[in-house]
C-alpha cells in the first residue's frame, strides 16, 4: 500500500449515527434531559452539533443493543454533569466489571491514551430514549 492510499481517510471527520426507532421521543429527550436541539433536520433524521463536532439521530426500523458505548462527550466537570444530568431524570448505569466499577454513576479509568496527556479518565454511562448507550467522560491528568 503506497502512502497515499494508506492516508486516504487522516483528514475525513468522523460523524456518530445512532438509531431511533421515534425520532420524536427521540428529540424529546435530547432537548428536556441532554439540552440539546438539532442544528437541522431532514426527514428521517436531526442533525446536532457539540463544539465542533456533529452527530446524527436517524428514523431507523432497527434498534441498538445498548451493551456498548456508541457516543462518549468529553466534559470539563463529570460531577457536575452527572449530578445535573440526573436532576433531569437521566438514569446512569451502574458497571461493575473486572477493572470497572462505578461509585455513584461515575468510574475510574486507569490509563489513558498518551498522546492525550491525560494519566486516566472518569466516565459515566447511560442510554437514551431509544436505548443508545451513550458516556460522558472527564480526562485525569
Amino acid at each position: 500500500m503506497n502512502a497515499d492510499a494508506k492516508s486516504l481517510l487522516i483528514h475525513a471527520r468522523a460523524a456518530t449515527r445512532l438509531p431511533a426507532q421515534d425520532l420524536s421521543r427521540a428529540r424529546r429527550f435530547y432537548a428536556e434531559k441532554l439540552g440539546l436541539d438539532p442544528v437541522d433536520e431532514r426527514p428521517g433524521g436531526l442533525l446536532y452539533r457539540c463544539a465542533g463536532t456533529d452527530f446524527v439521530l436517524f428514523q431507523s426500523t432497527g434498534a441498538s443493543p445498548g451493551t456498548f458505548t456508541q457516543m462518549a462527550l468529553e466534559v470539563d466537570d463529570i460531577e457536575t454533569v452527572v449530578a445535573e444530568l440526573r436532576r433531569r431524570g437521566v438514569v446512569f448505569e451502574d458497571v461493575d466489571v473486572p477493572g470497572l466499577v462505578t461509585r455513584d454513576g461515575i468510574a475510574e479509568i486507569e490509563g489513558n491514551y498518551p498522546s492525550k496527556g491525560a494519566r486516566g479518565e472518569l466516565g459515566a454511562w447511560f442510554r437514551d430514549s431509544e436505548g443508545n448507550m451513550l458516556g460522558v467522560g472527564e480526562p485525569v491528568f
